[in-house]
């Protein structure tokens, strides 16, 4: 048995004996495919269970990139606090986050183009039995991998800026003297949708649009010169100054799948409902960006690809899952963007169980709690007042006991009825969101009703015509039975008119043959 292991991987793949020269027998346990002369196994990186460790570490890297974005705005804001100039001193905010935008823009675009390289060599050490295995893998691991790349920082402003911060007298401080950022006053709301904006254009404008078309035309270009300085020149009077069609169709970009024409339409699809409440125009602008990017592709397809192989598909496989657990995801994050993020419950909350006269007035006030100045830690006071008097008292956004409580600063009962009520809702959201959307779909079939109708005809029809074709196919049948065994009723009873004739001859006396031989002399 070794010894024909041992045959079959010197004929399909020589480079494989290096290898398992120092692994035993027993250790051995590959897939035997053909190998190119380059091609070289690594025995020691092919381990699976260290596949889902590899890709940890590819998402840690994504959540590095955030929080260098996020040490960013620490720094930036605390340098631009300091400016001489009143202009940026009141602008810190805006061109805080604008930069930052900007730059985790860069970063999911250059991460995206890592991201799915790194994919492709994660699937290739799994060592697939088939395609279509393989190329499952392969989108999910891809999927998986720009889904944290493309809206790490979109989750990072709606559910965690902010929230860790601490308060007056304990804040929350990194790099020994730098605070948490905190949200604007109204909220992380506009900021979230600042966030998603950009970077949902600015991915569709650039990577959806330009790099579609820049980069197989940069890749033709290349390949082009690459022939021209390794093709031998020969000279060849017959042959005609005008290149052939093959050759035209030669220098095009080879046809690499599908895979990144439905990877760009289900990351859109996550921008326009995972944070749709936010930012409800990003159904337009996908819509806008489709009409666009349908005559770019046209335009790829026909002028920079060359002809795709075609290959039969029942559905379009594991990207209808994909699809479906977005969906469901999307449901649940933007009532957590409606019920966390924006303050509509805590507006509710106040209107209807804290106001006096059922109106919005004294909201502001009924979110702010009270701070003893004087319980500030040394070095942490502000330098300079707005204000001619001392100040004692201070206000800050949160729901929390007054220094005069006996449980001072802890949080208040309001806080706990609104947190209840945020999660009530999300409860209550989700539900009903899924109710309706499976009310829809029984409501409104996948078949149209005169299709199905048509169909079941059709169907009708098809049996009657097999149940009619089966009805002759038995009568010539039986047709045959019956000619068959009148045959062999008139066989039988010939034999039987022979037998009883000869045996009538055999049974006769002797003068009756005398007699018949006399007769026969006479005749």
């Amino acid at each position: 048995m070794e010894s024909c292991i041992h045959f079959l991987i010197s004929y399909f793949c020589p480079s494989l004996l290096e290898s398992f020269a120092s692994l035993p027998f027993n250790s051995i346990a590959c897939v035997l495919s053909p190998c190119s002369k380059n091609q070289r196994f690594d025995a020691n990186s092919w381990s699976t269970p260290n596949l889902p460790a590899k890709l940890v570490s590819k998402v840690m890297l994504t959540f590095s990139a955030v929080f260098g974005v996020i040490v960013y705005r620490i720094t930036t804001a605390a340098a631009l606090s300091f400016s001489t100039n009143e202009t940026t001193r009141s602008n810190v905010r805006v061109t805080v986050t604008a930069t930052a935008v900007i730059i985790n823009l860069v970063v999911v675009l250059i991460l995206d183009e890592i991201y799915g390289a790194v994919a492709k060599w994660l699937t290739e050490i799994e060592i697939p039995k088939t395609e279509k295995t393989f190329e499952e893998r392969l989108i999910l691991k891809a999927f998986l991998l720009k889904f944290v790349n493309s809206y790490a920082s979109i989750f990072y402003v709606a559910f965690f800026k902010g929230r860790f911060v601490g308060r007056p007298g304990r804040y929350v401080y990194v790099f020994e003297g730098y605070r948490m950022e905190e949200c604007a006053p109204g909220g992380c709301l506009m900021e979230l949708c600042i966030q998603l904006s950009i970077i949902m254009l600015g991915k569709q404008l650039i990577q959806n649009n330009l790099f579609e078309i820049g980069i197989p035309k940069l890749k033709k270009l290349f390949r082009k010169l690459k022939d021209e300085r390794t093709e031998v020149k020969e000279m060849d009077t017959n042959q005609s100054k005008d290149p052939q069609q093959w050759d035209l169709d030669y220098i095009l970009e080879p046809f690499t799948g599908l895979t990144p024409e439905y990877m760009e339409m289900i990351i859109q699809f996550g921008f326009v409902t995972l944070f749709v409440a936010s930012f409800p125009l990003a159904p337009v602008f996908a819509l806008l960006n489709n009409i666009i990017e349908v005559r770019l592709d046209a335009k790829k397809f026909v002028t920079e690809l060359r002809r795709p192989d075609t290959v039969r598909e029942k559905d379009i496989g594991i990207w209808y899952n994909i699809l479906s657990g977005i969906g469901k995801l999307s449901v649940i994050i933007n009532a957590f963007v409606i019920a966390v993020t924006s303050d509509f419950i805590p507006r509710l909350m106040y209107q209807y169980a804290y106001s006096q006269n059922g109106t919005m007035h004294g909201f502001i006030n009924h979110t702010l709690s009270y701070f003893n100045v004087s319980q500030l830690k040394a070095g942490t006071q502000p330098e300079n007042s707005l204000f001619a008097q001392e100040v004692s008292f201070c206000r800050f956004k949160d729901y929390r006991e007054p220094p005069w409580s006996p449980h001072q600063y802890e949080f208040s009962k309001q806080y706990w009825a609104v947190l209840s009520a945020r999660l009530a809702f999300v409860i209550l959201f989700q539900n009903l969101v899924m109710f309706l959307s499976v009310l829809v779909d029984w409501m409104i079939p996948d078949i149209p009703k005169d299709i199905s109708e048509q169909i079941k005809k059709e169907k009708t029809v098809l049996v009657d015509f097999f149940l009619k074709e089966e009805h002759e196919k038995l009568k010539l049948i039986e047709s045959f039975i019956a000619r068959d065994k009148q045959k062999r009723r008139s066989g039988t009873k010939s034999r039987r008119t022979r037998a009883a004739s000869f045996s009538q001859c055999h049974r006769s006396p002797k003068g009756s043959f005398t007699s018949f031989s006399s007769q026969h002399t006479v005749v």
